[in-house]
């Protein structure tokens, strides 16, 4: 048994102790289990190899998660959003006017518009002429210049914002108060806009 161990590379040895250990975190966690759903207490040792696997856990979950976000990052940067955008679009583009006119319809304050003549073929012409201008500016290199550059920059600020989270001590951020709705001056409601 000696002789095998020695055998073992720097990086095997180290996978070996991560299987045994991950192995006993999960005996642990199932023994655990069935001792609470008996009735007993947890022993000793099983108790102290969950803190030590909650422990771990903390101990690597942040950079994980940092590693991960850049690795992301680097993936998105390379991804052209805008034309997928626009082919979903024009895949769709009976639909979207349908649903435009659909919508324009039952808003409250096209009603005395609404029963004007040719109001729906008005409704049908702006509604081409805004996907068409759409698709267009989609297809500029401007706009998915514009789209990476939303996409870094949110990703820059959740990477800060993991980091700083950890040097906080995991104290979370505060809740966003409601902001105004550009639309309506109505405050946005929790799940969405109103």
């Amino acid at each position: 048994m000696i002789d095998w161990l020695r055998s073992l590379s720097t990086t095997q040895f180290v996978l070996l102790l991560i299987g045994v250990f991950l192995v006993l975190a999960i005996g642990s966690a199932l023994l655990t289990w069935v001792l609470v759903r008996r009735g007993l207490h947890t022993p000793w040792a099983i108790r102290r190899m969950n803190r030590l696997t909650l422990w771990v856990v903390d101990l690597i979950k942040r950079p994980i998660t940092v590693a991960v976000l850049d690795e992301v990052s680097e993936v998105l940067r390379s991804g052209h959003y805008t034309k997928n955008i626009s082919d979903a679009l024009i895949e769709n583009h009976d639909d979207l006017v349908a649903l435009v006119a659909e919508k324009v319809r039952q808003d409250p304050a096209s009603r005395v518009v609404g029963h004007l003549p040719g109001y729906d073929a008005v409704v049908h012409q702006v509604s081409e002429t805004t996907l068409r201008v759409l698709i267009e500016m989609l297809g500029d290199p401007r706009m998915d210049e514009l789209i990476s550059d939303l996409i870094r920059n949110n990703l820059e600020q959740i990477k800060q914002a993991v980091r700083e989270h950890e040097r906080d001590g995991g104290v979370p951020p505060p809740e966003p108060g409601p902001n105004a709705s550009p639309m309506s001056g109505k405050p946005r409601s929790a799940t969405g806009p109103v």
